[in-house]
């Protein structure tokens, strides 16, 4: 067990905060004053510190930079009005990220450090939350492999980390999305349900092509057919189709278990939806645009939140949306909001006080 007294804390001796200007950002360029970090070494976890942010000193050898074991998380902290800090569903996060370990043969992370490591680490920089609409305090939890050994085989030793970063919206505007069906992110068997750093390193050359024609992002499909949609790069994505939303399963292990995806299914049924978790055939999709039921298209993700889709493209057809006279998706994402900032009650107690 590690008590929160055994995490030692070293404070900044000048903060980056009053250099920065946090009405205007991008996401994930900034890094708040402090970092978290935590080495896993014969059996146990040890050197707990939150400490001023600085450079890492690694070996050449360390095995995560030649063998991939690498794991994140992505969590959102917020002020409400009284300026009072929030982390939304950082228990979720902490039990994915021990899915992901597991997955990735690594140590589970104690939920004492994890929680207590994250709560006191924003605690001590709660005053870089903005405060504008859409913006958040990013929190990236990560692991990777520290053996100073080349090897296939699982390191025997691993450092625990916790960043932060004040940010902006990760897209902000209605997204163009290419369906891909060539190349893929996740087999069954494989690691897609797991927050792996190499799912993401795979992901990119695909999405670069489609960004070539003019895309935002890809809609990845199954290994097999690539005909039943799985996630779109950052994000889990939902269709409403008549009465109904629809979402891709799980069942397979191909797709990540958003916390975002679960907080919009709630709210979807809140709504009166009628949610079907199912796999989706990318010609029923057309079919459903084609008859003028396919009324809406969005992602949801940690970073992007709600994100809005005005154009989908399989092959060379091409279905595109007024989002601009569209009723779910932005009531899910101001409610989400509204929530996140203490402006709706937060009957699901998803919010975790700082």
């Amino acid at each position: 067990m590690i008590a929160a007294m055994d995490i030692l804390t070293r404070k900044a001796e000048r903060s980056k905060l009053q250099d920065l200007n946090l009405d205007n950002l991008p996401f994930g360029k900034y890094f708040t004053d402090h970092m978290l970090e935590a080495d896993y070494e014969n059996g146990e976890w040890k050197n707990i510190e939150i400490k001023p942010y600085q450079p890492l000193l690694l070996s050449p050898s360390v095995a995560a930079l030649h063998y991939g074991q690498a794991i994140f998380e992505g969590i959102k902290a917020y002020k409400d009005s009284k300026g009072n800090a929030f982390i939304f569903r950082p228990q979720d996060n902490f039990k994915r990220f021990n899915i992901s370990a597991e997955r990735m043969q690594m140590p589970p992370v104690p939920e004492e450090l994890f929680m207590e490591g994250m709560r006191r680490l924003v605690e001590l920089d709660k005053n870089w939350i903005p405060s504008r609409e859409d913006h958040s305090l990013y929190i990236r939890p990560f692991m990777f492999s520290s053996d100073e050994l080349i090897g296939v085989r699982p390191s025997e030793s691993y450092k625990f980390m916790i960043i932060l970063s004040p940010t902006g919206p990760y897209y902000n505007a209605p997204m163009r999305i290419y369906v891909e069906e060539n190349y893929v992110r996740a087999v069954p068997g494989g690691v897609g349900y797991a927050k792996a750093a190499g799912n993401y390193g795979a992901a990119m050359y695909a999405t670069a092509q489609a960004k070539k024609k003019g895309y935002d992002q890809v809609l990845w499909t199954d290994a097999y057919e690539h005909k039943y949609v799985q996630e779109i790069g950052t994000m889990n994505v939902f269709f409403i189709i008549g009465n109904k939303a629809v979402t891709p399963d799980l069942s397979h292990g191909t797709i990540l278990d958003g916390v975002t995806r679960q907080s919009t299914i709630t709210l979807l049924h809140e709504m009166g939806f009628e949610v079907e978790e199912r796999p989706l055939n990318i010609d029923d999709i057309i079919d459903a645009y084609k008859a003028g039921l396919l009324y809406e298209v969005f992602g949801t993700g940690t970073a992007a939140t709600i994100s809005l889709i005005k154009e989908l493209r399989y092959k060379d057809f091409v279905m595109q949306f007024e989002v601009d006279n569209w009723k779910t998706a932005p009531t899910v994402k101001k409610w989400l909001a509204d929530i996140r900032e203490g402006r709706r009650e937060d009957k699901y107690n998803w919010m975790s006080k700082v």
